[in-house]
């Protein structure tokens, strides 16, 4: 398995796969226009015949805080390690731009707590968070699962810490 940064000849086979779970309704669609403009943001995990069969983004919201979204691996390559393998990258990056504090807005929120993460109410977070939210068809009714991974040296979770204010 290859782990890399997508290019544009990518987009096609992330969409498709993205599209695939939000058909079935357990992720959020992303049109190929957002995912042109995050194209930096992502980590693909593409097999031996080239395909891409994982996905996975890192979306910065404010000084060390960043969101891990836009996951998704294809059904035949799940429980591989392919969407673990993403996170952690994904996580590493995070971590050397200085990132102390990532979350998640999950409709799976076992496998985000093999890898860390614990649920907290979607009060906990942010304002600058729900930016994105207001063009989603679910708004203002989510039913996503908000989870954290904190890993401040104080411990706070990310509800704690009022500079992320505008």
């Amino acid at each position: 398995m290859d782990y890399r940064k997508p290019d544009f000849n990518d987009i096609e086979d992330i969409y498709n796969l993205v599209m695939e779970y939000a058909n079935d309704g357990v992720m959020l669609a992303r049109s190929r226009n957002t995912l042109y403009e995050n194209i930096r943001d992502m980590i693909v995990a593409v097999n031996e015949e080239g395909r891409v069969v994982g996905v996975g983004a890192l979306h910065i919201i404010w000084a060390e805080l960043a969101e891990i979204r836009t996951m998704a691996v294809s059904p035949e390559a799940i429980r591989q390690g392919i969407g673990s393998e993403i996170v952690c990258r994904l996580l590493e990056e995070g971590r050397a731009l200085g990132v102390k504090r990532f979350f998640t807005l999950t409709y799976k929120p076992g496998f985000f707590q093999t890898v860390g993460f614990k649920t907290i109410t979607k009060n906990q977070l942010p304002h600058k968070v729900w930016k994105d939210c207001i063009e989603c068809p679910k708004f203002p009714n989510c039913d996503e699962i908000a989870m954290e991974l904190d890993e401040s040296e104080d411990g706070r979770s990310i509800a704690s810490n009022v500079q992320w204010e505008m």
